[in-house]
């Protein structure tokens, strides 16, 4: 026998003698005997004790018979599959075998019975119910392997889970950091050339006739190129600050800004190339305006808009107009120029969905279209929109909104 596995046997009878009996020729076996002198006295052991191997029942009993008990036994699920042998004083009718079989019973034996058939078919009922409980047993131990190898399942579904996560949050990470490092580069490109471009151009006429030009012009020139050096060295000191920022992931850094001296100062820088090409600026922006900007991005929104008005409006032509209104919780910005409007496949690129990595670098390399493509991003950043009108030889108006303060 199995270590654990017992056989259990219950005796049934309502004369003493005759448990006596049973127990006794059985007694040499490794069982376990409970003895019940009733089918009532059966059934309240069963309730307390499930697990037997095999019933020994007597059908002549008082109040509650064989049969009766035998299915008042099988109505518990648990007791299904015990087997019972009917122990009967009695011929083997043939309508008694059939309600006995019909109660559930397994086998008869005939009182008085023979030892030998008592022992043999005993062992036969035992020895399967042994096999039956190992079967089971055999049957719990897969059920607990294969309940682990689901939890193992789930748990390594989990962690590829979690791990794909990660992948996906790096990889997003790496996209940012690619697309904050291509517009790193682009705001350089940009906002560095306009006011070195100024910076040579001032230089230049210095060195054009430098021995006939007027101390008065000479001071001039040389003011705006100590000016424009200047403000070339604090806007790269401000983008190397920006950088460091970046890699921080606290590049986007909204502050108090006053709207009409951010415009002032951005055209300082750009003031050079307009005066040669006799182009004024409207400021028509009240003091009181502030915005809520990254100081940078609101930078190089107005250096790009403004740099593109003084490229393309001719030289002498009307003067660049700004304005600004507010509207509800943001202030529209207004930049209009009158110069030669833009081309329908640049407006579309800048009305566009969204700026990639990929553009940035294209643009990067062609030189055209990038600095507004900057503009649209930046302004989204802050929740802001951009409109374009532009007009075909009549100019081109920036309409664009940031946070009021």
């Amino acid at each position: 026998m199995q270590p654990g596995m017992t056989t259990k046997i219950l005796l049934v009878d309502d004369n003493e003698n005759n448990l006596l009996s049973m127990e006794v020729v059985l007694e040499k076996e490794d069982y376990t005997f409970f003895k019940a002198a009733s089918g009532q006295e059966a059934l309240r052991v069963l309730l307390k004790e499930d697990d037997f191997s095999l019933i020994l029942l007597d059908v002549k009993m008082p109040i509650l018979d064989g049969y009766e008990t035998a299915e008042l036994i099988y109505q518990r699920d648990k007791l299904k599959h015990v087997p019972i042998i009917f122990i009967t004083a009695h011929d083997y009718e043939e309508a008694a075998v059939f309600k006995g079989y019909q109660a559930g019973a397994v086998d008869f034996i005939r009182k008085p019975f023979n030892p030998e058939i008592l022992r043999t078919k005993v062992a036969v009922f035992a020895e399967l119910q042994k096999k039956n409980q190992l079967l089971r047993r055999q049957e719990e131990k897969l059920q607990a392997i294969n309940n682990d190898l689901v939890q193992l399942n789930l748990d390594l579904e989990k962690r590829v889970l979690a791990r794909t996560i990660e992948l996906e949050n790096l990889n997003r990470e790496l996209k940012a950091l690619n697309l904050s490092k291509d517009k790193f580069l682009s705001v350089i490109a940009h906002d560095l050339r306009n006011p070195l471009a100024s910076l040579l151009l001032a230089s230049e006429n210095l060195n054009q006739d430098i021995e006939n030009t007027a101390a008065e012009d000479i001071k001039m020139l040389a003011g705006l190129i100590h000016e424009t050096s200047n403000n070339i060295l604090q806007q790269l000191n401000e983008l190397v600050d920006w950088a460091k920022k970046q890699r921080e992931k606290t590049n986007f850094s909204p502050e108090k800004l006053q709207l009409a001296n951010g415009i002032n100062e951005s055209w300082d820088l750009l003031k050079t190339n307009a005066i040669q090409k006799s182009i004024g600026l409207q400021n028509d922006i009240a003091e009181d305006i502030y915005v809520k900007a990254d100081s940078l991005m609101f930078r190089s929104i107005l250096q790009n808009i403004l740099t593109n008005a003084i490229k393309f409006t001719p030289p002498g032509g009307e003067a660049i107009k700004i304005s600004a209104q507010t509207l509800d919780s943001m202030v529209e910005v207004s930049i209009q120029d009158f110069g030669i409007g833009m081309s329908k496949e640049t407006k579309a690129m800048i009305l566009g969905n969204f700026v990639s990595s990929s553009t940035l670098g294209t643009n990067l390399e062609k030189g055209t279209g990038l600095g507004l493509l900057l503009v649209k991003d930046f302004i989204a950043q802050h929740g802001g929109t951009l409109k374009v009108d532009s007009e075909s030889g009549k100019g081109t108006c920036f309409r664009f909104t940031l946070p009021a303060i």
